[in-house]
């Protein structure tokens, strides 16, 4: 980093990511309704700790600071105060500093960075984690928690559902300025479910998605939104889960490498980070992502990399034309031609830059303040080869990612480098 200290990933764990359609998801048609409940989110934080202290093999008194994402805890779950919920997780970090990160849907990046920025501020040994539950509520309602990452006061009337909405926008526009179809759009959604079918951990590993299905309106996959204007515009299988979840990593300097008796060759470097904002009261460019493509700009520079570098990527498809627009902020396409780039099949798992190879938001599942935990670690996971079924052949040198809050309002990249 940019004073000399190096930071790496030595691992993690990741929960499974559930919701409505996962087959383990209680609900009310679920055969275990009424005498099994779903985990809570105390429960999701402590096993992805629990589960990543043994991965790493890291002993728990060697942790200096802790960090958090979590984005609407207090709304969904009635619970704050996550840093200390945090340090719940284990005995041994009775009295660490400890802190949650809010960013919208970047909240888990957030944290990420105060944990390179601690590590670069002379820290050793960081426990970083995310987590977020979505599901107790009905979708109205969430919906409504979830608009608090809008500017509510301005965009909350676009509909009943905001963030569908606003994204609509931008689909329309998109479309409109590129001659962009429906069709070409649908290659996403198709994409997103057929990885997360490859994913013991992924919301969407029971589902399936055609593209008969996901370029049409149909009794599975309607138009939902209220807005007359924006209706034709998204349609469910368009749409990120609303997913129960947690991540944790474990990031250390060169000094906390030795502590843990780890090789370079056994983890991951974050050579380079960007973090940009933009102002939650002017809309942008509806056809592109300025904001991530600053992020990603600072990254790339940051590391000495270019697009062409790159290897796979985790971006926040929080709906199918983000994916697009992602991959026209990392560089990989020009604007309009994403959805060229994908129907091609130049996304796919076996394609030359593999994007969203576990699922992305859309098959994986978003819960909020897991989710910029979750792609640091899935690149991590992809370069040393522990992705299963859908593990990407081949040597894998650079990875980027890019974490998205808003209506690309908060956005964390990440440029990793593969040291084995």
């Amino acid at each position: 980093m940019s004073n000399g200290r190096r930071v790496f990933i030595a691992g993690g764990a990741l929960s499974s990511f559930t919701g409505k359609g996962h087959p383990d998801f209680i609900w009310k048609r679920h055969p275990d309704f009424g005498t099994r409940k779903n985990p809570s989110m105390e429960e999701l934080l402590q096993g992805v700790v629990d589960e990543a202290i043994t991965e790493t093999g890291l002993n728990p008194e060697d942790v200096d600071r802790l960090y958090i994402g979590n984005f609407v805890g207090e709304l969904f779950c009635n619970q704050g105060h996550m840093g200390a919920a945090l340090v719940g997780t284990h005995p041994a970090f009775a009295n660490k500093p400890s802190a949650r990160l809010e960013g919208a849907c970047a909240s888990g990046g957030l944290a990420f960075l105060a944990g390179v920025d601690a590590i670069a501020a002379g820290e050793d040994t960081i426990l970083v984690a995310g987590v977020e539950v979505q599901t107790t509520q009905s979708a109205r309602v969430g919906a409504d928690y979830l608009a608090r990452a809008s500017h509510y006061r301005r965009q909350r009337g676009l509909d009943e559902f905001t963030f569908p909405a606003l994204f609509a926008r931008r689909t329309q526009a998109y479309r409109a300025a590129f001659g962009v179809t429906e069709e070409e759009i649908g290659h996403v959604a198709v994409k997103a479910y057929g990885n997360a079918n490859k994913n013991p951990k992924a919301h969407m590993v029971a589902k399936k998605m055609s593209i008969e299905v996901a370029c049409s309106v149909n009794e599975r996959n309607p138009c939902f939104l209220a807005n007359e204007a924006l209706h034709p515009f998204i349609k469910m299988s368009d749409c990120s889960q609303v997913s129960d979840g947690a991540a944790a990593l474990v990031l250390v300097s060169e000094a906390g490498l030795k502590k843990l008796g780890l090789t370079e060759a056994d983890c991951v470097e974050v050579a380079g980070v960007g973090h940009s904002v933009s102002s939650l009261y002017v809309d942008g460019d509806l056809t592109q992502l300025s904001t991530t493509a600053n992020a990603v700009a600072k990254a790339y520079k940051a590391a000495g990399i270019t697009a062409s570098d790159v290897d796979l990527a985790e971006v926040h498809d929080c709906f199918t034309v983000t994916e697009l627009m992602m991959v026209e902020a990392l560089g990989l396409a020009k604007l309009g031609q994403g959805a060229a780039l994908t129907k091609d099949g130049a996304t796919a798992i076996d394609g030359s830059t593999p994007v969203n190879t576990g699922g992305g938001l859309i098959g994986f599942g978003h819960p909020v303040g897991a989710t910029g935990i979750k792609q640091p670690l899935e690149i991590f996971r992809q370069m040393k080869g522990k992705c299963g079924d859908y593990q990407v052949s081949g040597a894998l040198k650079w990875g980027i990612t890019a974490n998205m809050g808003g209506d690309d309002k908060t956005v964390v990249s990440l440029a990793i480098k593969n040291l084995s």
